[in-house]
C-alpha cells in the first residue's frame, strides 16, 4: 500500500472507531484495499436513504459490505458490482465511516446530518 492510502486508511479507521463506540460496536479493521458491492445505479438519481449491510467475510478480498441507495435493494445477481473501498472517498465518502462496523450490522443514513439510524441484525450471521 503507497504512503497516500495507508495515510488516507488510518484518518478514515479514526472516523470508524467513533462511530463502533457510538454504537456500541467492537471495531472490526476493514482495509481500504478490500472489495465491497455496492448498487452503482441506485446513486445516479440520488436516492434517500443509503443503507449498508455486512455479512459474514468469506474471504480475505472482499470485506463482504453491500450498500445501496433507495427504500429497496433487488436480489437479482447483478444489482451489485464490486469496488474497492478507497474509491468511496471520491463520491460518496460518508459511507467510509460505517464500514468498521462487525458482521452483523447495518446503517441506514440520510443526508450529511439529517437522520442516521445503526443496528445489529443477527439474521444476517446466518447466510
Amino acid at each position: 500500500m503507497d504512503n497516500t492510502l495507508f495515510k488516507f486508511e488510518k484518518e478514515v479507521q479514526e472516523r470508524q472507531k467513533l462511530i463502533c463506540a457510538k454504537y456500541g460496536a467492537i471495531y472490526y479493521h476493514t482495509p481500504v484495499t478490500q472489495l465491497l458491492g455496492i448498487a452503482t445505479q441506485t446513486f445516479a438519481a440520488v436516492e434517500w436513504p443509503i443503507n449498508g449491510l455486512r455479512n459474514p467475510i468469506q474471504s480475505e478480498q472482499s470485506s463482504n459490505w453491500y450498500i445501496w441507495a433507495g427504500e429497496q435493494f433487488s436480489d437479482t445477481a447483478d444489482f451489485f458490482e464490486p469496488m474497492h473501498i478507497f474509491h468511496l472517498r471520491d463520491n460518496h465518502p460518508k459511507i467510509l465511516d460505517y464500514l468498521g462496523l462487525p458482521p452483523g450490522w447495518r446503517f441506514l443514513f440520510v443526508g450529511d446530518d439529517h437522520y442516521e439510524d445503526v443496528w445489529f441484525d443477527e439474521s444476517l450471521l446466518r447466510i
